[in-house]
């Protein structure tokens, strides 16, 4: 059986405060997109070790052990009698892209197993299991704009569709630690609502819309800035860092040709959206 795990963007971020347990509270909203990862399972022909992980596509970080797909299996192997598995993951989706492709990964992970071996977990339960394996988790469950709030782990559905919008996405090949761009941030309270300013058109989020991370990154990391106003310089209508970062994603209208694009050695996306 198999699957495909997509990516999301953050449309705003807003950190809003720290909290006294040391993270932080922000506001935000998950927007699905179309670059996917390929992830399937098969009952495994060995009975001496539960899973075997066989990646490709895009070097997988840490140990294989680590992955979130393992995680997701050991946590409903600690409910269920799962058999073997074989676990083939093919990353199409860059790791530390602030694209949320790990957390995709998880999330399909629980919801393939329960559909391959029949659990009968409710949406509500896959969404509990998903939030043990990550913040961000849950939101894949559902797979729908969403807004969150708190840790990025309290999810309210929102009205909002891009249907039809185009989208470049850009990975330099630059890392940037989220532990530090958390460290640099000086929380505050938006002048505008994020809930507010999704109801506007698209054509006005470059003015209202932002992503509290981008100027410390940006700071630090020139490289990353420039991607951002190279998009908007190609006739992008909004354009943001998603997440921490490093990807940077710019927002083109239905009619809009998408650009030639040259960023060197980045990774690059383009698609149109559902």
């Amino acid at each position: 059986m198999i699957t495909f795990p997509n990516a999301k963007i953050n449309l705003g971020l807003n950190i809003t405060e720290k909290r006294a347990d040391g993270y932080h509270n922000l506001e935000t909203v998950f927007y699905p997109v179309p670059l996917e990862d390929a992830l399937e399972i098969t009952l495994s022909k060995s009975e001496e070790v539960p899973f075997t992980l066989h990646p490709s596509g895009m070097s997988v970080a840490g140990e294989l052990n680590d992955n979130l797909v393992v995680k997701a299996y050991l946590l409903l192997a600690n409910f269920f009698d799962l058999p073997p598995i074989d676990i083939h993951l093919y990353k199409a989706i860059p790791s530390g892209a602030g694209l949320g492709g790990g957390s995709a990964d998880a999330a399909f992970m629980l919801t393939l197993l329960n559909k391959k071996f029949n659990l009968n977990l409710s949406m509500e339960k896959l969404e509990e299991y998903a939030t043990k394996l990550g913040a961000d988790c849950a939101f894949f469950i559902q797979n729908r704009p969403t807004f969150a709030k708190g840790i990025g782990n309290l999810f309210s559905p929102i009205q909002l569709s891009l249907k039809g919008y185009k989208i470049v996405i850009v990975k330099p090949d630059i890392f940037v630690s989220t532990r530090e761009a958390f460290s640099l941030i000086i929380p505050r309270k938006p002048k505008i609502a994020l809930t507010e300013v999704i109801s506007h058109p698209p054509t006005e989020w470059k003015e209202l819309m932002t992503n509290d991370f981008e100027q410390s990154v940006f700071a630090l990391y020139p490289a990353i800035e420039n991607i951002k106003k190279e998009l908007y310089n190609k006739g992008a209508l909004y354009s943001s860092m998603s997440g921490s970062g490093a990807s940077v994603y710019g927002l083109f209208t239905p009619n809009t040709p998408l650009p030639e694009m040259n960023f060197g050695n980045s990774f690059c996306f383009q698609a149109c959206l559902d």
